[in-house]
């Protein structure tokens, strides 16, 4: 890493600390968590819908399942059935593992279907963002804008000291503005990556050479922390994606800052999160 970089490392770590009081981490892993992270899009939240019914129906068959395997292996064994029937076929139990799974594949696709289409049908957007996947870190740029900036991970007691999570945290966040759709082109310069995050529903491939096109609307404002998600070499683990949901009105400001110097930008950012009326807003 360049000396100059390092310099910006530093800043961002310092801003960032001065951020984290005021900015509510929602999506972030808990220990233990069982479910999904609570949505922030509408897709993910549609996710979280299609989850719900699917739970309880493939459960449904794996009890089904085990309990016709155990009662086969109590019933049938040679010594509870030494002399085994000669049964070769019953019309009504083959209706019923035809009809039945059939059912319940319709059950299943017709949301299935819905939820493709709502998470690849691009609604118009207010703002695009190009990300960049590379060894090992993100890159982000602006389209129409100059603002245009790489994230790194921050180092684990760089992290601490900024509270915010180890290994997921990241000298700079990807801004963007609540409630508006924003559209993500993604890409890489060196091998295949991919920019996923869980809070928004969002995993998609970064292939050199491809510009693949996903989207969200993020509705709450928050920190929110994604990972690469396609083994990319030997750091991949360490190749973390952090965006910062704010109001639009934060957002223009850091806008304008960005375009001109991503760390003033940066403590801009840090100065607005931290002014009493936004600290009033937030604990109301």
């Amino acid at each position: 890493m360049s000396m100059v970089k390092g310099f910006q490392c530093v800043i961002g770590v310092l801003t960032l600390g001065l951020m984290a009081p005021a900015m509510a981490i929602a999506g972030q892993p808990v220990d233990w968590q069982l479910n999904f992270q609570e949505a922030a899009t509408p897709v993910m939240e549609n996710i979280n819908a299609f989850h719900n019914l699917m739970l309880p129906i493939i459960t449904a068959i794996v009890i089904l399942v085990l309990g016709l395997l155990v009662w086969v292996m109590v019933r049938y064994n040679r010594k509870a059935n030494p002399n085994p029937s000669r049964t070769s076929h019953n019309t009504f139990v083959e209706v019923v593992w035809t009809v039945v799974p059939i059912l319940i594949l319709v059950v299943v696709a017709i949301p299935s279907l819905r939820l493709l289409y709502f998470q690849d049908r691009i609604p118009e957007a207010d703002l695009t963002v190009k990300t960049i996947g590379y060894q090992w870190y993100w890159g982000y740029e602006y389209p129409g804008t100059d603002i245009s900036f790489d994230a790194l991970m921050l180092e684990r007691e760089d992290a601490e000291a900024a509270d915010l999570p180890a290994l997921l945290a990241t000298d700079y966040a990807m801004v963007v503005p609540v409630n508006k759709t924003v559209k993500v082109l993604v890409t890489a310069s060196d091998v295949i990556h991919n920019w996923a995050m869980p809070a928004f529903g969002i995993k998609m491939d970064a292939v050199p050479g491809r510009l693949n096109e996903t989207w969200f609307r993020a509705e709450k404002e928050g920190l929110y922390y994604g990972q690469c998600s396609e083994l990319c070499g030997v750091r991949h683990a360490f190749m973390p994606i952090m965006v910062k949901v704010v109001s639009e009105d934060v957002y223009e400001q850091w806008a304008v800052a960005a375009a001109e110097d991503i760390d003033e930008a940066q403590a801009l950012l840090a100065r607005l999160e931290n002014s009493p009326t936004k600290l009033a807003a937030k604990a109301d």
